[in-house]
């Protein structure tokens, strides 16, 4: 592994699966880009909602976005990566997950991915592929990803259950 690439997400598991590809990167000597995706949805849904503010204060365009998210990843990253000796990059992007993720890998040469997924019924396997499993089928290249159960419809929105890591 010289150069991987690790997507960092707003859930809990971003924590787990930043530590463990920083371990393998330092343990390896392998640069390790950060990416957290903002998917169009979200951008969009949060332009719309500091829009209906009303003040003319309020900017947020595809720069902001970026700036935030950034931050974001940035303080995740350091709260990880504690204690480790590795070379690291944060990238920030707007646009649909999987596509993001695969082209950014491209774009940065890596050769090694790391994802956080979550393990789903079969029922919801049928119905829809989700993000994980698309960037697993099209990237040329090993895949780790950290498996959560499926997210619970509670109020707190934690996930429920054991993850665990699958290479």
């Amino acid at each position: 592994m010289e150069r991987a690439l690790v997507v960092v997400s707003p859930e809990e598991r971003s924590h787990r699966i930043l530590r463990e590809a920083g371990e393998l990167a330092a343990g390896s000597g392998a640069e390790l880009i950060v990416l957290t995706v903002l998917p169009d949805e979200e951008f969009e849904r949060t332009r719309s909602a500091l829009a209906s503010v009303g003040s003319s204060d309020v900017v947020y365009g595809i720069d902001q976005a970026i700036e935030s998210a950034t931050r974001r990843a940035k303080r995740v990253a350091r709260e990880a990566f504690e204690g480790l000796d590795l070379d690291y990059r944060i990238v920030a992007d707007i646009g649909p997950e999987a596509d993001t993720i695969l082209e950014t890998a491209r774009w940065e040469g890596c050769d090694h991915l790391f994802i956080a997924g979550r393990r789903r019924s079969p029922a919801g396997k049928l119905i829809s592929r989700d993000m994980t499993q698309s960037v697993m089928l099209n990237f040329d290249g090993p895949v780790t990803v950290l498996l959560g159960e499926e997210s619970s419809d509670d109020a707190s929105g934690k996930e429920k259950g054991k993850s665990g890591l699958l290479a």
